[in-house]
């Protein structure tokens, strides 16, 4: 039997930034932060050499090495979606949907790579939906992306020992970094991402809710931009020296996106009884303490921002440790998805 590993590299694959983390486990629940990178590229890679060249570069900054690589994507070619079935094997379950996705997903899914599990119920394992049906997550990417990410990685030096969607990273970084939250409490999570947003709802554990909104950061600030006759970096200033203009112009901008969350949060309390006691939020615009502001004032709830990586221990040399405070929020998912790795061992 392989010796499971006790260092995994994290991979972030966004569609305009990576990011990579370097965790080892060390003991039962003890992880330390070796290493970390971020870079951001001009546009999605199209190609696996394209791609492979940006892992090298990557990688070339973080430094260090582990035979282990969990990689998440980001991609709006994903698919993600929680579905009510009659209880099925997940094998079973899963060469269905690639067959009949038409028919279960309103999808024709025969190009894609698909897994899915059944997400526990909040009460007794063999608890029901109403409906007497259990409730299934299905996640995908087309075989086409699958391939070339695989084929890129093993060009950058390492290999594929896992594969998973990006908000489902998220998801399990949040574990891993509140389980007190994540086990007893409703949770509201918001990703801001660079031309989209990913909002997911958890109660005790259970995913809930997962929702992709054509919102993120470039919107934001093409906003401001087009709203103030600025330039962006002007607009950003203006905006962290809280400008009563530029806030005012900052409601605006978030509009859309307040709106859809409020919507959602609207529909746990309808569904489940419960109440969301505060915003979780990640992205670029999660750095902002006066975006922070204007999204606890429009949603009438705290909002703040939140780190996987602060529940590691550091063992970054001093300058990168001083680099860190800068890039923490950006780097959630890739150590979701290494510290995934290294708890299933």
């Amino acid at each position: 039997m392989a010796k499971a590993p006790n260092s995994v590299i994290g991979v972030d694959l966004g569609r305009y930034s990576l990011k990579s983390v370097l965790l080892q486990k060390k003991g039962s629940n003890r992880y330390v932060l070796t290493n970390f990178a971020s870079q951001v590229v001009t546009a999605p890679a199209e190609t696996a050499d394209a791609l492979a060249q940006q892992l090298k570069a990557l990688f070339k900054e973080m430094g260090g090495s582990a035979k282990a690589c969990a990689v998440a994507v980001s991609t709006p070619d994903a698919l993600i979606r929680i579905i009510e079935q009659p209880e099925t094997p997940p094998e079973l379950l899963r060469e269905a949907l690639r067959l009949n996705g038409m028919a279960l997903l309103n999808q024709d899914c025969r190009e894609f790579v698909l897994d899915c599990d059944r997400i526990a119920p909040l009460g007794s394992p063999t608890e029901l939906t109403a409906n007497g049906r259990k409730r299934y997550l299905v996640g995908g990417l087309p075989r086409s992306q699958v391939n070339l990410i695989g084929s890129a990685v093993e060009h950058a030096g390492t290999d594929v020992s896992a594969m998973q969607l990006a908000p489902i990273c998220a998801f399990n970084a949040f574990e891993f970094a509140y389980e007190e939250i994540f086990n007893h409490q409703a949770f509201f999570l918001v990703d801001i991402g660079h031309t989209n947003s990913t909002m997911m709802v958890g109660l005790k554990r259970e995913l809930v809710l997962v929702r992709n909104i054509d919102f993120g950061g470039k919107a934001l600030v093409d906003a401001l931009t087009s709203l103030s006759g600025e330039g962006r970096e002007a607009v950003l200033q203006a905006l962290e020296q809280e400008d009563e203009v530029m806030v005012e112009f900052a409601r605006v901008a978030i509009n859309a996106l307040v709106r859809e969350i409020q919507n959602s949060i609207g529909f746990l309390e309808h569904r489940h009884e419960q109440t969301i006691p505060k915003i979780y939020i990640t992205g670029g615009p999660a750095k902002s303490q006066t975006l922070l502001k204007v999204f606890t004032e429009e949603l009438r709830l705290p909002c703040e921002a939140w780190s996987a990586v602060s529940k590691c221990e550091s063992a970054l040399p001093a300058h990168r440790t001083a680099q860190l405070n800068d890039h923490m929020i950006d780097l959630n998912v890739a150590c979701g998805a290494a510290a995934e790795l290294l708890k299933a061992n």
